[in-house]
C-alpha cells in the first residue's frame, strides 16, 4: 500500500537506528486529516518544513517504509537518508 500524499515529519527524531518516529503532532495531524492509519510495510510519503539560501520555503521531502519499532512501541518511517531532497531538486 502506498499513499502519494505528503505527511509532515521532524527529520532530527529518529529512534535508536536512525528510523524517522512517527510521534510529533505535525504527523498525527497530517495522518488524522488525511485518514491514513498506518500499517507495517505500507510506503509514506512525507515532507518537512525548510528554506533554500534566500530564505523561500523549499521543503525536504523523502518517502521510506513505515514499520512499529516494538521495543519503543511507535511507529516509524525506514527510508535511505540520501534519498532526502528538497522539493526544487530537479
Amino acid at each position: 500500500m502506498k499513499h502519494n500524499t505528503r505527511v509532515y515529519v521532524d527529520f532530527m527524531k529518529t529512534d535508536s537506528e536512525g528510523r524517522l518516529r512517527l510521534v510529533c503532532l505535525g504527523t498525527k495531524n497530517d495522518l488524522e486529516k488525511l485518514g491514513i492509519v498506518l500499517v507495517e510495510g505500507m510506503t509514506l510519503n512525507v515532507y518537512s518544513d525548510d528554506a533554500n539560501e534566500r530564505g523561500d520555503r523549499d521543503d525536504l521531502l523523502a518517502e521510506g517504509v513505515v514499520l512499529y519499532n516494538k521495543a519503543e512501541e511507535e511507529w516509524v518511517l525506514s527510508l535511505d537518508p540520501a534519498s532526502i531532497r528538497h522539493e526544487s531538486d530537479p
